[in-house]
């Protein structure tokens, strides 16, 4: 009997429909092994070496696959096929008992009872089952059955780089946290990635309040043809042979006088250029580019995107869903090519398969790009194809990650492009453009819809005399750069080579649920206050910690570990003495940045004493100057926080049971009587990405 192990019971349920009788498939329901929440667990004066524990959850999981593998010949790990999964893969074996040294060990104890006359020798044999290692990119029939014709051992580098990223992370979190309570306020946390993050929004915030806006205006003229009295609009770019931008026209004044030399202008047609413009399909998903059309066009969280990815993934619906890569199998470009032929036509099919190149050169975790499994099937009939009932949402996603892969192998939109330049003579000379776009050939576009809006000109030729008929103007303000929303923060993060398709996910999830970063009411992500005050204090002691190079420098250290090009213990070491040094003396140079505690008019309905403003790492709010006598509380409201989603009325505010656990509610209770342990406004940590998010630096 062969045992296939896997993470999830839904993945379990899907690759047991493709196996015969001789074979068992069971889940370890993801981790089995971790390093303790309660302290560091790395032995810094012992290369690093990382004390990992089963966790309690985990426990009764590993006793009821102990108990399996006793009449098992061969164990099949299945685990994903990134640094995470082979990592899942290696502690099973380690948690399982399986591992070389621990055979070795039960052998030796089996030889020593025998000598010493405890047991007799014909059992001395001990069985050990054979253990393989598989991967594949999709759960169908066809590539489990491949992955078993091709098993291979652990890649143990690809573990090495997971041990690395852990442990570098513990060391940051857990030593960097301890300092932020001390010299700031109890609770905070810091992470190698998510202080970057962090960085991110603070400094695109401090750009914002600086920004002082500055006026300028545009200036259109409503023109006309002679012939037959057709208008149209033109924008004025050029002041005798100067751009506009340049020319200092920064007031009422500066325009009225333009325009009454427009007025008494002469307009001819200077120019008309008239060419064919292509526009290629955008290559099919990678992870954080279906998270950022997850956003916009879904309007879903990064954490929900991938949580509905996941379950698309275990029923055997798309490819793996955490991926760097654009590229495509061959079988499945084919398939893509029958269905375009068969449903749109053969003006819709391409001569040879659109190929992507990645551009990232730190893309190497991943074969694929995410796709559907079975191109042909459409979103109507997916339910039935794959006998699985999904949520909506989910139906919605694979509806975008189909025609994503669909479209990346049509043709081009093809457009007729007309760019019109017009002189206009008085006093000073002008020069208009306008231009117009009529699609030939929508291409692509049939299946990946875009906004795109026709603009047809009246048939135009060069010198030819226009009338005008107006002259309009409008005043603009140059604006601040927008503040991030998930989609924008994540690619730039990309772009940064900051974190990979796996940590995208808890890099944002933790700095809101730290209470650094908040949403606001346009779905934007802001800092709060002491999450700008922790970004400050690291900048000044601990500007390697937010470092955007020396972060991605890291990451490209990291990927050598999994190349096998370097030891993640000399990594780690390199980076730990210098770090700790810095630490120690910071301890001991840094003065308390703790805020003070102010004192209101605010009379406490307890014990009528006076209330002050008092801080936590959830913000502002009132506390009773009699604590600990008396620890009567008041929220202080924030114009920024989250309305109440069932009363609109009051805002959502964290609250204590009488049991001291936290939960959030709505303010206007006891008339509301909203109340959720999550907080409605950001993803939770827990689940999709929880073993991440607690490596950054979430210490317990």
């Amino acid at each position: 009997m062969n045992l296939v192990i896997v993470e999830s019971p839904t993945k379990a349920k899907t690759i047991s429909k493709f196996l015969g009788k001789n074979y068992k498939v069971e889940s370890s329901f993801g981790h089995v092994r971790d390093l303790p929440r309660s302290k560091i667990g790395v032995d810094t004066e012992n290369n690093f070496e990382p004390h990992y524990l089963i966790p309690k959850k985990a426990r009764s999981r590993v006793k009821e696959l102990k108990a399996e593998i006793k009449n098992i010949d061969k164990i099949i790990l299945a685990s994903d096929e990134d640094r995470e999964g082979e990592s899942i893969s290696w502690h099973l074996v380690q948690a399982l008992g399986l591992d070389e040294e621990t055979q070795k060990n039960l052998e030796a104890k089996e030889q020593k009872a025998i000598a010493d006359g405890k047991r007799k020798k014909a059992s001395v044999k001990i069985k050990f089952p054979e253990i393989e290692r598989i991967v594949f990119h999709e759960i169908t029939e066809t590539a489990i059955k491949e992955a078993l014709q091709h098993p291979r051992e652990i890649n143990m580098n690809m573990v090495d780089a997971q041990q690395g990223r852990r442990v570098l992370d513990r060391l940051v979190g857990y030593n960097l946290s301890p300092f932020l309570w001390k010299k700031v306020m109890n609770r905070l946390s810091a992470g190698r990635v998510q202080s970057v993050a962090l960085r991110l929004v603070v400094e695109r915030e401090k750009e914002i309040l600086a920004f002082k806006p500055e006026e300028y205006w545009s200036i259109s003229a409503l023109l006309k043809k002679l012939t037959n009295a057709q208008t149209f609009e033109a924008n004025l770019i050029k002041i005798n042979d100067r751009a506009l931008e340049k020319l200092a026209l920064k007031s009422k004044d500066d325009i009225s006088k333009v325009i009454d030399d427009l007025e008494k202008a002469k307009f001819k047609v200077l120019e008309v250029l008239r060419k064919e413009i292509k526009k290629n399909p955008l290559p099919p998903f990678t992870t954080s580019t279906l998270q950022q059309e997850g956003s916009k066009r879904l309007r879903l969280t990064p954490k929900q995107t991938m949580r509905l990815a996941q379950m698309l993934y275990e029923n055997g619906i798309i490819t793996y869903m955490r991926t760097d890569s654009v590229n495509l199998s061959k079988e499945s470009v084919e398939v893509a090519k029958n269905w375009i032929e068969r449903k749109l036509g053969k003006d819709y099919a391409v001569d040879a398969p659109r190929i992507f190149k990645t551009k990232s050169k730190l893309a190497q975790e991943a074969h694929e790009a995410i796709r559907p499994t079975r191109p042909e099937v459409e979103v109507a009939g997916v339910e039935t194809s794959f006998n699985a009932k999904l949520e909506p949402a989910a139906l919605k996603l694979y509806d975008l990650i189909w025609r994503r892969f669909i479209a990346s192998q049509l043709p081009q939109a093809r457009f007729d492009a007309t760019s019109v330049e017009i002189e206009a003579r008085s006093v000073n000379s002008y020069i208009l453009r306008t231009a117009g776009s009529i699609m030939k050939f929508d291409g692509y576009m049939k299946i990946w819809k875009t906004q795109y809006q026709e603009n047809e000109l009246p048939e135009l030729k060069k010198d030819e005399d226009l009338d005008l008929e107006k002259v309009n103007s409008s005043q603009h303000f140059t604006e601040p750069p927008p503040r991030y929303n998930d989609a924008s923060l994540i690619k730039t993060l990309e772009a940064f080579g900051i974190g990979r398709p796996s940590t995208y996910v808890p890099i944002i999830s933790v700095i809101q649920s730290r209470n650094y970063v908040f949403k606001n009411e346009a779905r934007r992500l802001q800092p709060t206050d002491i999450g700008i005050q922790v970004n400050d204090i690291l900048m000044q002691h601990f500007p390697e910690i937010v470092d955007i190079d020396f972060t991605a420098k890291m990451e490209e250290k990291l990927d050598k570990i999994a190349e096998g090009q370097e030891k993640w213990q000399k990594v780690i070491g390199d980076f730990y003495k210098p770090f700790k040094e810095n630490l120690d003396k910071k301890y001991e140079e840094v003065e308390s940045q703790k805020p003070q505690v102010e004192e209101t008019d605010e009379i406490c309905s307890e014990c009528q004493k006076p209330m002050a403003v008092k801080y936590s790492r959830f913000g502002k709010f009132l506390g009773c100057t009699g604590f600990p006598d008396c620890r009567s509380v008041k929220p202080i409201f924030d114009k920024n926080a989250m309305k109440c989603p069932k009363c609109v009325k009051g805002v959502v505010v964290k609250k204590k049971t009488k049991r001291g656990r936290y939960f959030f509610g709505c303010s206007e209770y006891p008339n509301c009587e909203f109340a959720s342990w999550k907080n409605p406004a950001i993803d939770d940590v827990e689940g999709e990405g929880g073993e991440e998010a607690e490596e950054e630096g979430i210490v317990l």
